[in-house]
């Protein structure tokens, strides 16, 4: 319509971090084939990695509050869906989608695919967050 501003789009970001470890193994080498590949990152009880995450949130601007969304519903979100999921957990025992689905992709994947990596990671981040059924735009891990 004339005279009314056009519908204002936004974006949030919020970058959080956490602890967690894994073990860089593959079903496809014997154990000394994977120390030999791997290293200290094949040790049986795990290596740790301390990861930063940025979620980003898009939608329109509230006229009223001038928000894509309450800074205070997307710090909940976080914590609900990385933090206690992830944070302090080993990777590879405590959290199921590393130890269903990314094991189960590792077996038919080649032996020069690490199961566990940061793609992995952040896959697993986005495909919790869309069963959940909030809005994802991006996110990344280093």
């Amino acid at each position: 319509m004339a005279g009314f501003p056009a519908e204002r789009i936004g974006y949030l970001t919020r970058e959080q971090s956490f602890s967690a470890c894994h073990r860089l193994h593959s079903v496809h080498l014997s154990d000394e084939e994977n120390k030999q590949v791997y290293g200290k990152c094949n040790n049986p009880n795990g290596h740790g990695h301390n990861y930063k995450v940025e979620v980003t949130v898009r939608g329109k601007i509230d006229p009223i509050t001038g928000m894509v969304m309450n800074l205070t519903e997307l710090k909940r979100c976080i914590e609900e869906v990385i933090m206690i999921p992830l944070d302090h957990k080993n990777l590879d025992k405590d959290v199921p989608y590393f130890a269903d689905v990314i094991r189960c992709v590792a077996a038919r994947t080649p032996p020069t695919h690490t199961p566990r990596s940061h793609t992995s990671l952040a896959l697993c981040l986005c495909f919790v967050v869309l069963q959940k059924t909030w809005l994802f735009t991006s996110g990344t891990t280093w």
